[in-house]
């Protein structure tokens, strides 16, 4: 547990960086996409790439931990909130174009992209249009969707490090695999700021046509209705998380405000004023009764910050 003088000390060094935003104790659930979660010790939003070489340093070389929160589409928080440092991406927004290639800043939505791409007549990003994230969190797991992924668009990004320094990798370094990246497999605590991706000139037309077909589709079998973190479990070889779960008899399923969608058993949504308590209870109820049937061992997608 970090002392108070630790953080009060820390909070005036940060004070004095240009484009920083610092704020104390500020509650999390309005940045999570499942809308739960308590306080963050300190909550940090650079708003530019200068602020977030300039913090680094300090952060780590203070004894606070840290957590860089993009949009929360792919998280958890705890009730109790975060005892520690939040970096909020979502005022690095940034973006240019160069021919068929967009370079944006990590904290911009997917979707804003989406529509930035069809305004230029670029194809290719139209499958992340109905994706709840930003391009940092979709780096970072390597989104995707209707067999489309980061992967096929992504050519480079590039981070800060700890003590500040800009690194850019290129689209191999980067170890995109299904749901991973090399920021999950090696955890290098790099802040993911500019990523560059590669689409292809069609006629609008065309993407707006694919972009209502997918989004018809996304509002048709998902509940975007009501708040999620996405598909809860990530699919299990030679199987489809949904079918498993309707299986073990749990589709509708619910504890406290946490409820197994009834729309799409592969989602859990926070239907009533759910805890953070609620939803791990329901995972772990539904991990239970699928293990019950089925053998099959089912694997959270989503992160978790805070205490559990």
């Amino acid at each position: 547990m970090e002392k108070l003088s630790d953080i009060n000390s820390l909070t005036k060094k940060l004070k004095k960086i240009n484009y920083l935003k610092v704020e104390k104790n500020k509650n999390l659930a309005e940045f999570a996409s499942f809308k739960v979660g308590g306080p963050a010790d300190l909550f940090l939003t650079p708003e530019k790439i200068t602020a977030v070489k300039e913090l680094m340093p300090l952060i780590t070389n203070s004894t606070i931990p840290y957590f860089i929160l993009g949009k929360g589409s792919n998280l958890i928080i705890s009730d109790k909130g975060y005892r520690g440092i939040i970096i909020y991406t979502g005022s690095l927004n940034h973006y240019q174009f160069e021919g068929n290639q967009i370079t944006a800043e990590s904290g911009l939505e997917l979707k804003e992209i989406a529509d930035l791409a069809y305004e230029n007549s670029l194809s290719g990003f139209e499958f992340a249009a109905g994706i709840p994230g930003s391009l940092g969190g979709a780096l970072y797991m390597n989104a995707g969707a209707y067999g489309r992924e980061m992967k096929d668009v992504i050519i480079k990004a590039q981070f800060i490090d700890q003590k500040g320094k800009l690194i850019e990798l290129s689209k191999a370094e980067l170890k995109l695999e299904y749901r991973t990246s090399i920021l999950q497999k090696e955890d290098p605590d790099w802040t993911a700021v500019n990523v560059t991706i590669k689409l292809k000139k069609s006629k609008k037309s065309l993407i707006k046509a694919k972009m209502d077909e997918l989004h018809n589709k996304r509002w048709s079998k998902q509940p975007m209705e009501l708040p999620s973190a996405g598909s809860i479990f990530k699919r299990p070889p030679g199987h489809y998380t949904g079918p498993l779960i309707e299986e073990a008899k749990m589709k509708g399923f619910q504890i406290g405000g946490a409820q197994v969608s009834t729309k799409h058993a592969g989602f859990i949504v926070n239907k009533d004023h759910a805890t953070a308590e609620d939803i791990v209870k329901l995972i772990e109820k539904v991990k239970k009764e699928v293990y019950k049937i089925s053998g099959v061992q089912l694997e959270v997608e989503p992160r978790f910050l805070g205490e559990f």
